[in-house]
């Protein structure tokens, strides 16, 4: 895993400066150009790229602090930076579009004539086929080493390059039907960039928050512990994402209630052991769900109640089932979908139903979270 991470690593850096040399390049050009010609349009162009070259810094900086090792006040690694990286990338690039929108308006209020060649009408061109190219390699890379912030900068590298290309085409329009519009594309530009700003910001804020991770990466590590011999069913399987490539987690299987404690140690070991190996996924806590199997009458039980409540609306599923006929207890787990309008009132009317078709027993239901 540590060479992994190393690798990882060595890739963003890598990437990153390339972009940075790339987008500094890109910057000098329409600087000089934006001021040759008094383009407002190019001049924002070029201070975009600039924004860019911090971005790809910043990028940098947040591959090397991730990839530090484990410490005592960072037990599990520093792995979250990225996240945070993602989101002063995000940031920046919606202070760039906030002041390229007010120097936009500023000169639509006071107008001043372009002076385009067509030097720098090839300027621009090159411009436009270098982010194209600059933006696919850097957001494969990111998808590749699933990194945030490389994924935030391929995306705004493509983004630039529809922006340059639009203001290409209102130098076009000058030069030939002496229209000026930069500063409205300039405006646009702006507000298309704020645009992009606030969705990578959004998409920055939902990784720290901690969002769903995705679910074939699940139900792959499902499937690999269901593969256990002594597996009936594995469930409520909780990740927690320390970075890329960082998962810890915690799952309850289903076993038969006969097992002694040394049979569940020795699964609990080889489940780890399989989903580490396979998937990279560290499982910190393996629970245990006993089927009924030593009691007929439970397991009648067991049918009726899982009838009863895969009937209601929004029930996803029913698992964690136990009852004991001779203390008169039942206990079960019930996920809910998140789109009913009160998920509440709905395992209230569950357990009404089920209390009423068993009054004599002590019946114990746990809203689990659709996850």
């Amino acid at each position: 895993m540590e060479t992994k991470t190393q690798n990882r690593e060595r890739i963003i850096v890598r990437t990153s400066i390339l972009g940075i040399l790339a987008n500094i390049l890109l910057a000098g050009f329409k600087a000089a150009v934006g001021t040759l010609t008094n383009s407002i349009a190019v001049t924002l162009d070029a201070v975009n790229n600039l924004t860019d070259a911090l971005s790809s810094i910043i990028t940098i900086a947040g591959a090397k602090l991730s990839g530090r090792a484990p410490d005592k006040k960072h037990p599990l690694g520093h792995g979250r930076i990225d996240y945070l990286s993602a989101t002063i990338v995000a940031a920046l690039v919606l202070y760039a579009g906030i002041t390229a929108l007010v120097e936009s308006v500023k000169k639509i209020i006071r107008p001043e004539a372009p002076a385009h060649t067509g030097v720098s009408l090839i300027i621009l061109a090159v411009a436009i086929v270098v982010k194209i190219i600059l933006g696919l390699y850097v957001q494969r890379t990111g998808k590749k080493v699933r990194s945030g912030a490389l994924l935030a900068s391929g995306k705004d590298a493509l983004f630039d390059a529809i922006l340059s290309a639009s203001v290409l085409l209102s130098a076009v329009l000058f030069l030939a039907f002496n229209v000026n519009v930069e500063a409205y594309v300039g405006a646009l530009i702006s507000v298309l960039i704020i645009k992009s700003g606030v969705g990578m910001l959004l998409e920055a804020l939902n990784e720290i928050l901690g969002k769903r991770v995705d679910r074939e990466f699940l139900g792959a590590i499902r499937q690999t512990i269901c593969d256990d011999e002594d597996v009936h069913g594995a469930y409520d399987l909780i990740l927690h994402n320390y970075g890329e490539e960082k998962y810890i987690g915690s799952v309850h299987v289903e076993v038969d209630d006969t097992m002694t404690a040394e049979q569940i140690d020795r699964m609990e070991r080889r489940i780890a052991d399989r989903v580490f190996s396979e998937h990279g996924v560290l499982l910190t806590g393996i629970g245990i769900y006993a089927a009924c199997t030593r009691d007929d009458e439970a397991a009648a039980i067991r049918t009726d109640v899982t009838r009863r409540v895969m009937a209601h609306d929004g029930v996803l599923q029913i698992h964690g089932f136990y009852a004991d006929p001779a203390q008169k207890r039942m206990q079960f787990d019930v996920i809910l979908d998140f789109a009913l309008e009160d998920r509440h009132a709905a395992l209230e009317a569950i357990r009404k139903e089920i209390c009423s078709a068993y009054p004599e027993y002590a019946v114990q239901i746990v809203l689990d979270l659709d996850i």
